[in-house]
């Protein structure tokens, strides 16, 4: 935390100073794009979520006075939430938060540089699009896209736009991920073999809100807003309150957890998305009308795609029953594990001397030894202000005065949502789904997968 203190203090002298030092180096460009040291940064709010209430106020309240940044305005199609949101910020803020009915009205007011994007997840990718364009920079939750068109609108749209979009992917925010990526990139752990993902909890209500169902009126909200790029369904409060059961609106698991963990795949490896995946589940415990899988196992197939006689597969194991509520990360090579839930490194099932010496070959023993400065990840409906959070978070705002490339750029987000629509694909077809480098497209059974 002070390496990044005295990292921010340094940027904001030399932006001070009218010099600006991007990761591409010096730009006229840069310098108009440029928030001054002593501005204030002025941030609304797209969806007042559980998710923003419960963990983006009190990450941004933690580093907002020393990074002199300010919330301003709260857009939401449904009124109860949008005053709720208002009335929330205003008493932390201490001074009056506008309440906005939709985006275009915030974005019109110019009163807003930066936003936290935290609606529902198909709505994510457009939603960045609408912020970037409006000349703002973004907090944007996970998954980022849920079909390759809005992922290749929004990552085009970003990149066009220089603008700061920080995916919340928030593992790459903890130092002891940085500790897992910089062993795994040093060689020392040896060639990944298999990479083994699983998230379980038990929590019945999870993404359950029966009791705001009976709260929300069709003519209390904009549900045409709301469905915007999705087929028309007539108003269903379910979906727009629960829509992480309800597919199209959401993939559940593998949008909401997988996103998260395969991540780090792309992360340690530099691979950008799966060569194939398969998958398999249903619902088997929650009988209550859902869409979405309450258990899946896909597997996926990693590699370079010009040599398919190397690579790993990297499976994810999911379920909302029977669950201990810890999510597992374990890489392993032919030397051990890399282990991120006890965050250490081991010989565990590795190759050993002995075995080595009887095949005459080299033995890669790898040591016992524990990842640095482990922070926890956490797995409850309401994480509060975790560490994870509250770095990354941290590191938004830092980057939205630096101008430096946040730690989950908006290429994290294009992977991610690569490999979950790929998953998703091999769900709701049954067939092996593979993607088209060339068209950047997701195939399964030969046909473009959109829904």
């Amino acid at each position: 935390m002070e390496k990044s203190r005295r990292t921010f203090i340094r940027q904001a002298a030399l932006a001070g100073a009218g010099v600006i030092v991007s990761s591409k180096g010096w730009s006229a460009q840069s310098y108009k794009r440029i928030i001054g040291a002593n501005d204030r940064v002025r941030v609304g709010v797209i969806g007042f979520s559980d998710r923003h209430k419960g963990s983006h106020v009190p990450s941004f309240m933690n580093h907002y006075k020393e990074l002199n940044f300010d919330v301003v305005g709260v857009s939401d199609i449904w009124n109860k939430r949008r005053e709720e949101g208002a009335a929330l910020w205003k008493d932390k803020m201490q001074h009056d938060v506008k309440a906005y009915r939709n985006n275009e009205e915030l974005y019109d007011s110019k009163t807003v540089d930066a936003v936290f994007i935290s609606t529902a997840d198909f709505q994510h990718a457009r939603h960045t699009i609408e912020a970037v364009k409006a000349g703002c920079d973004a907090y944007v939750e996970k998954p980022f896209a849920e079909t390759m068109e809005d992922n290749r609108a929004a990552l085009k749209a970003v990149k066009e736009s220089g603008k700061i979009v920080q995916i919340g992917s928030q593992r790459r925010s903890g130092a002891n991920y940085h500790a897992a990526n910089e062993f795994i990139r040093s060689g020392k752990f040896g060639p990944i073999t298999m990479v083994e993902l699983t998230w379980n909890v038990n929590q019945p209500g999870r993404w359950r809100r029966p009791e705001l169902l009976s709260q929300l009126k069709e003519q209390n909200t904009d549900w045409k807003r709301f469905i915007m790029n999705r087929p028309y369904e007539d108003f269903d409060p379910r979906i727009y309150l629960e829509y992480r059961l309800f597919w199209p609106y959401s993939s559940g698991l593998p949008g909401q957890w997988m996103s998260h963990q395969i991540d780090t795949v792309h992360w340690f490896t530099g691979l950008k998305h799966p060569r194939s995946v398969v998958a398999n589940g249903g619902i088997y415990m929650w009988k209550d009308g859902r869409r979405n899988w309450d258990t899946i196992l896909a597997a996926f197939d990693y590699g370079p795609l010009d040599d398919l006689t190397t690579g790993f597969q990297v499976t994810f194991g999911s379920r909302m029953h029977n669950g201990d509520e810890r999510p597992a990360e374990i890489y392993y090579s032919n030397g051990g594990e890399l282990n991120l839930n006890t965050n250490k490194v081991s010989p565990e099932g590795g190759l050993t001397q002995k075995m080595a010496d009887a095949m005459h070959m080299n033995a890669n023993l790898l040591p016992e030894l524990s990842l640095a400065n482990t922070e926890k990840v956490v797995a409850s409906a309401n994480t509060g202000g975790d560490v994870l959070t509250s770095n990354h978070v941290r590191n938004w705002m830092e980057c939205v005065r630096s101008r430096k490339q946040p730690n989950a750029p908006v290429e994290a987000g294009y992977s991610h949502s690569i490999a979950n629509i790929m998953t998703n694909a091999a769900v709701h077809t049954g067939y092996k789904a593979t993607f088209n480098e060339a068209t950047q497209e997701v195939m399964a059974n030969g046909k473009v997968f959109k829904y």
